[in-house]
């Protein structure tokens, strides 16, 4: 099926009464010093319109971000602040406290109360600016658009708006960290672990006033390790959804790990929501792989000229949510476009889905109506997953090889086109004969010719059901009902294709195993057996206005940038005699700046072995070269987490050098108690 995808302008909405702003000014990059209460000085870089009148006064666009606003994201920040400059705009990056150019030791942990301390300040500070109109907004992808959402729940009064893209405000069941509440390691840890230790460019000073509170930050992922149930570790940074009492807008993909946050806002927030999801991965819309491409920043302009400007635009108009209905597509992880069509919802859940029930059946079939009792045993193989993915999204190879050691049940061919739209329930009645087990249900299409495109899924950690915040073993041969909220998606199953169910206790390397040789066991028969719940919807919904195709983007002249490391490459390794297994993945990019050249490696190797679940491992290396004008810095980074029954062990060394020599370095090396993980 191919995709319906129509253009125009968004400012051409028969119900805006204002065009959204036009490019009217140049743009000139002013760099800035916020000065907060204690002392310490953020460094900001000011996108200003140029050409201005006197006494013209604009609204603030901010992004808030560790990432290192004068190197790491330095290409990447033009394209975004240069449009909105253009358009009327203060658009304005700043560095967190620690990081970059900005002044002060590193927070203890990502979103901590300092950060958000200091983002009141930054909007106030930016509020009263001799060009200021007095209002502020936020935006931004990822960690961006997780503190919009947090700096929203705290109500300073200048903030008027947010845009938050791909972000989340469930710290412990979504972020990278702990995925579904169990644990997750990727190169998300090293990155940041060897970032914290990094002065700010163009200098990179090594002066220890500087260099040595930074390195010595102990690294992010020992604190993480040890927080390993939900709690006030991981609530506090967050308030309910409710908080959010300003203006929402939401953008998010089907192949986002954070994806679900966009329908709790709709069902939650407690000011005005505006969402579209599309079929893409963590990134902003107009540079998606797999598209189809939109443009996102002038939905943006008009979203914050409404806001900020006091223009009316239509925005209070649009449908809450516009969303891409999925149709299928074999597996192929180099998919450019997702076919399928747009569609609108004005209310969440669709006013239209209907909750459909297949039930789990003894000849491992999906049918309508209750099995038969019956119980269905599977033997634990802690190395299964890779083929899954790394994370609930990304487009993947057909998971055939994971399904090969699951408990899988297939549907009838399908006699008519089936949608569906929302986050399917995987119901389940289960047991286990250790007393921690994890369960994982994963939803797939079956071509006619065998072919696997996994759609969705989710995991639960068995001791995490009836509270994240306070788990509990399991009574060995006990069953008990399991509810798996799968992720937010939307598909249509084309008719003579089969719906597939695959439930499995591994899902690794995304998750880490589990620590004890065991076999689970599915119960079925009667209404309350094991099932799947499906969000049936009709295969068409209404239109939703159309959207405008990316618009070329201002790159910067005297910055060259190359590669992200993920996905990156992966390979996987068997050894079959010892029933080992191991996953390589590495990442590079690279920079070239006026000052000089920036090249990053990542590897991480993941080990697993099926004869003993108890013992897996993690293994990562990062290094960032730093080719100056007259000396080389190398920052390195080395984890190693590995893991017996009882306990987790960490170590992770930082480095330092400099023309080849080690001038730095610092160990951290704990044992921490397993935590029901």
């Amino acid at each position: 099926m191919g995709c319906i995808l129509l253009f125009s302008s968004l400012a051409t909405f028969t119900l805006a009464t204002e065009p959204a702003s036009a490019p009217a000014y140049g743009v000139r990059m002013e760099q800035a010093w916020i000065p907060l209460r204690d002392g310490v000085r953020l460094a900001a870089t000011l996108y200003m319109p140029d050409g201005a009148n006197p006494g013209e006064k604009f609204p603030a666009l901010l992004e808030y971000l560790p990432y290192r606003k004068d190197d790491g994201t330095a290409a990447g920040d033009y394209p975004k602040h240069a449009y909105f400059a253009r358009r009327g705009y203060v658009s304005v990056r700043v560095d967190i406290r620690g990081f970059g150019a900005s002044e002060g030791v590193p927070p203890e942990r990502e979103y901590s109360e300092q950060e958000q301390a200091d983002g009141e300040q930054i909007i106030a500070w930016l509020a009263h600016q001799p060009w200021s109109n007095g209002n502020v907004g936020m935006f931004g992808i990822s960690w961006g658009g997780f503190n919009s959402l947090q700096m929203a729940m705290r109500h300073p009064p200048e903030l008027k708006a947010i845009l938050a893209v791909d972000a989340t405000a469930e710290l412990f069941h979504d972020d990278v960290h702990y995925m579904d509440g169990m644990v997750h390691i990727d190169e998300f840890e090293l990155n940041m672990d060897m970032a914290e230790g990094w002065t700010g460019a163009p200098d990179y000073t090594l002066d220890e006033k500087v260099l040595g509170p930074r390195f010595d930050s102990p690294p992010w992922s020992l604190l993480y390790l040890k927080h390993q149930h939900n709690g006030p570790f991981w609530r506090e940074p967050v308030r309910p959804l409710k908080e959010i009492t300003i203006p929402s807008f939401l953008i998010g993909g089907l192949l986002d790990g954070y994806r679900d946050n966009v329908t709790d806002m709709l069902m939650q927030a407690g000011g005005q929501v505006k969402a579209i999801v599309g079929p893409w991965n963590h990134t902003f819309p107009n540079e998606a792989v797999p598209g189809p491409q939109i443009e996102w920043r002038d939905e943006a302009v008009r979203w914050f000229d409404h806001w900020l400007k006091g223009r009316d635009t239509g925005v209070e108009h649009d449908p809450r949510l516009v969303i891409y209905m999925q149709h299928w597509h074999p597996p192929d992880p180099n998919l450019e476009h997702v076919p399928g069509e747009w569609r609108r919802e004005d209310a969440w859940p669709p006013k239209d889905v209907r909750p459909a029930a297949l039930f789990l059946q003894p000849d491992h079939a999906l049918a309508e109506t209750p099995a038969r009792p019956d119980a269905h045993q599977l033997k634990y193989i802690p190395s299964i997953g890779v083929e899954a993915g790394f994370w609930w999204g990304e487009l993947l190879s057909d998971p055939r090889p994971v399904d090969a050691f699951s408990l899988v049940y297939d549907s009838a061919p399908l006699t008519e086109d089936l949608a569906i739209l929302g986050r399917p329930h995987a119901l389940l009645r289960a047991s286990a004969t250790a007393p921690l087990a994890d369960w994982f249900a994963r939803l797939s299409d079956v071509a006619p010719d065998g072919t696997v495109t996994q759609i969705t899924g989710a995991g639960i950690n068995g001791a995490q059901r009836e509270s994240m915040s306070k788990p509990q073993d399991l009574e060995p041969g006990k069953v008990y009902p399991l509810n798996i909220e799968m992720h937010l998606t939307s598909w249509v199953f084309p008719r003579g294709h089969r719906i597939r169910v695959a439930i499995s206790n591994a899902l690794w390397p995304m998750i880490l195993p589990t620590p004890y040789a065991m076999t689970t066991s599915l119960e079925l028969g009667g209404n309350h057996g094991s099932r799947i719940v499906l969000p049936v919807v009709p295969l068409h919904g209404a239109a939703p206005p159309s959207f405008s195709p990316p618009q070329p983007s201002e790159e910067r002249t005297d910055l060259k940038s190359e590669g992200f490391p993920w996905p990156g490459e992966w390979t996987l390794e068997r050894d079959e005699a010892h029933q080992k297994t191991t996953v390589h993945w590495k990442g590079k990019d690279g920079y070239e700046f006026p000052w000089g050249k920036e090249t990053d490696y990542e590897n991480l190797t993941y080990d697993a072995d099926d004869a003993h679940p108890e013992t897996s491992s993690v293994r990562g290396e990062a290094k960032s070269i730093f080719e100056l004008k007259g000396r080389t810095l190398v920052w390195r980074g080395h984890l190693l987490v590995t893991t017996d029954q009882r306990n987790f062990y960490y170590k992770y060394t930082r480095e330092l050098l400099k023309d080849g020599t080690v001038v730095k370095s610092k160990t951290w090396q704990e044992t921490i108690p397993r935590d029901h993980q």
